[in-house]
């Protein structure tokens, strides 16, 4: 929902420093591994209730993933590179609710499956329509700078780190905060199955028209 606006900035804040990291050498994909470590170890840290800790974890992989990209922008942008960016990204996604129900089964672990299962409908709604817009030509006039078709809607990236750090500062909320979350998922969801339904229904359609 909000990932149109904050991604132009992070791009204005994260470029320099991506320009000088590209002249020394260091490879996008690097970066993109090493985030995706330092994000992974959110889950053992949920797990054993160190919740101010994996907040900085999560916090860590979320600079990664965006100075990754622009050390892509930087040095030149790969396919690669763009594959293992949202590979990765959803993977994380939902690893970390795993760690909260590791940490308390009893109370978290059915609104943490709940949660996933939510993330499993707005990847592959997301993934599905990218495949099919990358067969059509398509391009998202408001996400240019990503190497795939992003398609928006009411739960994106930065929502989602938003309710991260919102259980990691209070975890005993988790519950509440998981089927919230998992509820504006379903919404999202639906919403990409209505675009998808409506924009691949015609046999040929603009490149340049916005879904």
């Amino acid at each position: 929902m909000i990932d149109r606006y904050v991604l132009p900035l992070q791009k204005r804040i994260l470029q320099p420093v991506a320009s000088q990291v590209a002249k020394h050498g260091v490879h996008a994909d690097a970066i993109s591994l090493s985030g995706f470590a330092i994000g992974l170890s959110a889950v053992p840290l949920l797990a054993f209730d160190l919740y101010r800790e994996a907040l900085l974890v999560i916090l860590l992989n979320r600079l990664f993933d965006g100075l990754d990209g622009a050390v892509a922008r930087a040095a030149g942008p790969t396919d690669r590179g763009a594959f293992i960016d949202i590979a990765f990204d959803f993977f994380f996604y939902a690893a970390v609710p795993v760690g909260f129900a590791i940490a308390d089964p009893a109370v978290n672990a059915l609104p943490a499956a709940i949660l996933v299962a939510s993330f499993m409908g707005t990847g592959s709604s997301f993934l599905a329509f990218a495949i099919i817009a990358a067969k059509r030509g398509l391009t998202a006039a408001d996400y240019p700078q990503k190497g795939i078709y992003y398609l928006g809607g009411l739960a994106e990236g930065a929502e989602t780190i938003a309710v991260f750090v919102a259980m990691c500062l209070w975890p005993d909320h988790f519950p509440l905060i998981a089927f919230f979350y998992a509820l504006m998922c379903l919404m999202t969801t639906v919403t990409r199955w209505h675009q998808g339904w409506v924009a691949f229904a015609q046999k040929n359609i603009d490149a340049n028209v916005r879904t």
